[in-house]
Order: C-alpha cells, then sequence, then structure tokens
C-alpha cells in the first residue's frame, strides 16, 4: 500500500508512519515542522516538509500517488485556539479541505481522519459518550474538528471518497510534545523528572479519558479496510487531574503536592468516550492499561531528559 501521512513527523503521525513502515507500506510524509520533529521522521519514508495550507501541496500529494491519507497534522491545542481563532481554523479546517481536495484528485481511496472525541463533544449528558449524541464543543479547536469532519462527509458524498474519522480521547506515551499547553500526561511528566513543580488548572476534578498512543496508532491501522464512518477511539474510564497526577508522581517517587491555578477557558468539566461501535465495527479497543501506559511513558521521560 503507498500512504501518505501528514503531520508525520509529530507525535501521533510519526508513530503511525513507524507502524506503516514496519509493516511493509511504501510512506510519505508531509510535516512543516512547526511542531514536529526532523528526528522522529522514519529514514524509511520519503519526507517533504511542506504546510498542509500550501497550494504546493496537491504537487506532493500527485509525486506520492497515495492509496490511503491519513490525515494527522493540526494546531493541537484548545488554549491556543482561543487566544486564536482564525490560525486554528485556517489550519484544522483550510488545511484539512486542501487535503481533502489532494486526495480526490489522486484518486486515493481513502482519508483517515484524526479527530477529536476529547473537544467535539462538549460537555456531554451522557457519560461515556457514544458517536451519535450531540455535538457541543467548547473550544475553537472543537468546532474546527467537527467542521472537518462535515468537510470529510460532503467529499465522501461528491466524490466517493472513503472517510473515517477517528475521535480520540486524550492521547498520550512517548514523543507527546511537553512544551506549551498540551498533553497533560507529557506536562506533568517531564516536570517530575526535573524535580520542578506541578501547576493543576483549576480543582483537579476535571476528568478525562486517557488513551495511549500505541493503541491509537492500531485504531489507524485498524481503519484502512474498515467500515468508513466515525468512530471514538478511547478506553471509557474517567480520570480526574488529581488522580492522575498522583499516579504519575508515586512512580516518580516524588511526594510533593501539585499546586493550583486558575481554571483554563474552553475546557470541559468530564470528557471520557464510548467505544462499543468501535469495538462491534472496527473491532478495536484499547489494550494498555492506565497504571501501565503511565509507567512507560515516565520512563521515556526519563531517558529522554
Amino acid at each position: 500500500m503507498r500512504a501518505l501521512v501528514t503531520g508525520g513527523a509529530g507525535f501521533i503521525g510519526s508513530q503511525i508512519s513507524d507502524a506503516l513502515i514496519d509493516a511493509g507500506h511504501e510512506v510519505t510524509i508531509i510535516d512543516d515542522l512547526s511542531r514536529g520533529r526532523r528526528e522522529q521522521v522514519n529514514p524509511g519514508a520519503t519526507f517533504v516538509e511542506l504546510d498542509i495550507t500550501s497550494p504546493r501541496l496537491g504537487s506532493a500529494f500527485a509525486d506520492a500517488r497515495p492509496e490511503v491519507v491519513f490525515h494527522a497534522a493540526a494546531q493541537i491545542d484548545v488554549r491556543a485556539s482561543v487566544r486564536d481563532p482564525l490560525h486554528d481554523a485556517d489550519v484544522n479546517v483550510v488545511g484539512t479541505v486542501n487535503v481533502l481536495r489532494a486526495a480526490v484528485d489522486v484518486s486515493a481511496r481513502r482519508v483517515v481522519f484524526s479527530s477529536s472525541g476529547g473537544a467535539i463533544y462538549g460537555d456531554a449528558d451522557v457519560i461515556p459518550t457514544p458517536e451519535d449524541q450531540p455535538c457541543l464543543p467548547e473550544s475553537p479547536y472543537g468546532t474546527a474538528k467537527l467542521c472537518a469532519e462535515a468537510y470529510g462527509g460532503t467529499f465522501s458524498r461528491q466524490a466517493g471518497l472513503e472517510f473515517v474519522a477517528l475521535r480520540y480521547a486524550n492521547v498520550y506515551g512517548p514523543r507527546q510534545d511537553p512544551h506549551g499547553e498540551a498533553g497533560v500526561v507529557a506536562i506533568f511528566a517531564i516536570r517530575l523528572v526535573r524535580g520542578e513543580p506541578v501547576v493543576i488548572n483549576g480543582d483537579g476534578t476535571q476528568t478525562r479519558d486517557y488513551v495511549h498512543v500505541h493503541d491509537v496508532v492500531r485504531a489507524n491501522l485498524a481503519a484502512v479496510d474498515g467500515p468508513a464512518g466515525v468512530y471514538n477511539i478511547g478506553t471509557g474510564v474517567e480520570t480526574d487531574v488529581n488522580t492522575l497526577y498522583r499516579m504519575l508522581a508515586d512512580a516518580a517517587g516524588v511526594r510533593a503536592n501539585a499546586g493550583h491555578g486558575p481554571a483554563k477557558p474552553g475546557e470541559q468539566r468530564r470528557s471520557c468516550l464510548d467505544t462499543t461501535a468501535t469495538r462491534e465495527r472496527l473491532g478495536w479497543s484499547a489494550t494498555i492499561g492506565f497504571d501501565e501506559g503511565v509507567r512507560s511513558t515516565l520512563e521515556y521521560f526519563w531517558t529522554a531528559s
């Protein structure tokens, strides 16, 4: 299979690329390196340094001739989307339309889109939340991801492009960026490893569904030939931020309590995904428990620091 991975130098995209190459597929990676890192690009892939909003994207697709596109490139920071919703929409909506159009132009069979169950549903009435619940995003980031899904449906109906949207819960694991404001597991882990204080935004009782990146990679591979549609990718288990900190601190041998700062705008109180449909239709479910995942993630940051 000829595969193209946008954002293939980033946290999730690089590990999707690795898995595809390990399985013997031909891989082209497109990444502008704004957040991705060149050293995370698999040497077995063809690498193109390019922004997904660029008018040159079509030429890059024409050179690669992908059969399946894994669209993982994105502006990923919820709080940054609140500060600058125009930039978020430019990358996450306009960039996605550019990817979809390029995929159609080269007759790609399918696009597997990295969406966000953590941000699209907002403060849902049903927890864990299934895919058929109303989508009421609390942030421009969630709104942009929902809009991108709608565009994927439009291209599917108009051009016959097979479109799969994987609505991720809070993804964590090796290679997650500990800088900036995204990725609470990575942020806490690197601070604990360095002996720096940890600050929790708000009272820490807000919950999230944490899914390991290796399980997310498995979901992307399952989406290559499974039925097109929208799927939640999570564990169905809520963990509050206070508990997350204590798990990481205990694993790191740190006894100090975390501090608390003001809550951040654009973040919902609870988020947890029902993956029943994903298990039944894609044959996928999470396999890495949170205790195991937290320990392995902390070990990664010990080694990398």
